[in-house]
């Protein structure tokens, strides 16, 4: 009864940790948070044109394409560079308040998969103007949008704890989300490259979601066994590997904030 009350609390917790990364993300914007819809389809937009000429003959209905790879890889880009700094970002409230510090991580993730819930209702919409139909494949989604959130969240876990002590982290982590990026196949087919590269490409996490949701979304197939087991095994054991790696750095944690 009493853990169940507890987490009841801690849940109240991240919800209200939650609405106040959002106001404190949104607070001098007028358009506030649409800016999380408007930005990929800007983005879109721009790659769109640039682009589709080119890939016009490899990939049918381009903007879709590109956009699925966007939403996944901005949500877990949003999701990991802001729970890198939030141990950090929360010292005082951590030293006063007493309740794990888990939930500051758990809150700048979730924070992300709300931006992308937003969003979600516009990518709808664009799969209508573009002329995608509804199909069965697309009850896949969530266990893909699960797995990028454990695959995000144990990321984040390893980020927030590593920050504390290496501040310099957050340079090389951007440097590492830019390659990260090109080897994530979001704007180009992966098909057209060859040798060791293309083996990078189909053994990233994120690629191997990206390609998931497109085969669901786009071309009405479900993934295969073999990225099924991939795509739960990226997810669970970043999520263990990242969550154990925390609880032992905790007493750490403490005395170096």
């Amino acid at each position: 009864m009493a853990d169940s009350k507890q987490k009841k609390q801690y849940a109240f917790v991240v919800r209200q940790l939650t609405a106040r990364e959002l106001k404190r993300k949104y607070t001098r914007s007028f358009l506030g948070i649409f800016w999380s819809v408007l930005n990929p389809l800007l983005s879109m937009a721009v790659l769109s044109l640039i682009f589709s000429q080119l890939f016009r003959r490899s990939i049918e209905n381009y903007p879709i394409y590109y956009l699925t790879g966007y939403i996944l890889w901005q949500t877990f880009t949003g999701a990991t560079t802001a729970a890198l700094t939030t141990l950090v970002d929360n010292k005082m409230l951590l030293l006063k308040v007493k309740f794990p510090m888990e939930l500051f991580v758990v809150t700048r993730v979730y924070t992300a998969l709300i931006n992308l819930g937003y969003f979600l209702i516009a990518y709808a919409v664009m799969l209508m103007v573009f002329g995608v139909t509804p199909k069965w494949t697309m009850l896949f989604s969530p266990l893909i949008i699960f797995c990028l959130f454990l695959f995000s969240l144990g990321m984040s876990y390893i980020l927030a704890a590593a920050y504390v002590f290496f501040g310099d982290i957050k340079h090389l982590y951007t440097v590492i989300l830019t390659l990260w990026m090109y080897c994530s196949a979001i704007f180009y087919p992966a098909e057209q490259l060859q040798g060791p590269i293309q083996l990078v490409i189909r053994n990233n996490p994120l690629f191997i979601l990206i390609n998931c949701l497109r085969k669901a979304v786009m071309y009405g197939e479900l993934p295969l066994p073999l990225e099924i087991a991939q795509m739960l095994l990226w997810g669970f054991g970043v999520y263990l590997i990242g969550s154990y790696i925390f609880r032992r750095s905790k007493n750490k944690i403490m005395q170096r904030i």
